[in-house]
Parts: C-alpha cells; structure tokens; sequence
C-alpha cells in the first residue's frame, strides 16, 4: 500500500521542478526580451527623427510664405503711404488686410505643428 506521505513529497517535488523550469525558461527569454526592447526603440528613435525632418522641412516652407508676406506688406505700405498722402484709411484698411492674411498663415502653420507635436 502507497504511503499517502510519500506520494504526496513526490507530487510536490514534481510540482517544485514544474515552477523551476518556468523560471529558467523566464530567465532565458529575458535577454531576448532586451534585445527586442532595444530594437522598438531604435525604431521610435529613427521614426522620431524622419518626422522632426519632415515638421522642420513644413515648418521652413511656411517660414518662406511668412517672409513673402511680410515683404508684400511691407512693399504696399510703402506705395501706398506714398501714394495715399495724407489718405491713412486707406492705408490702415490695405495694411490690414495684408497683414490678416499674414496672420492666418501664421496661425495656420502653428496650428499644424501642435498637433504634429503632442503634449
């Protein structure tokens, strides 16, 4: 007659080996599981670097607009300022539509690049 004793050590000795081969098989995936990590942020690393290029490369384009702009208004100020003399509502009404449009380009590239860039 089996001692209930004995069987019982004996299922808890298997049981104990059980556990013990998970833990070494958790323990031998762990510099696997390293190696796969590194290689996820390589790749975070390199996408983050193509995008901050293409948001600069945006963000340079519309820098050029802006100037554009800039130098429109400036170029109509002064022929209008030339051309007004003494007629500033005029003046104030051109400027002010020129600079509008300005601003909505300003406020449109700072609108695309917060969204580019999530806080």
């Amino acid at each position: 007659m089996p001692n209930p004793r004995t069987e019982w050590l004996r299922a808890a000795r298997a049981r104990l080996v059980d556990v013990e081969k998970r833990v070494e098989r958790l323990a031998r995936s762990l510099p696997e599981i390293e190696v796969a990590l590194r290689h996820a942020e390589g790749n975070i690393q390199a996408e983050a670097r193509k995008r901050i290029r293409m948001l600069r490369k945006e963000a340079n384009e519309q820098l050029v607009v802006l100037r554009a702009h800039q130098l429109e208004a400036s170029r109509l100020l002064r022929q209008l300022s030339t051309a007004a003399k003494g007629s500033w509502g005029e003046l104030e009404q051109a400027a002010d539509r020129a600079l509008t449009e300005a601003r909505a380009v300003a406020d449109s590239m700072l609108e695309r690049l917060r969204h580019a860039v999530p806080r």
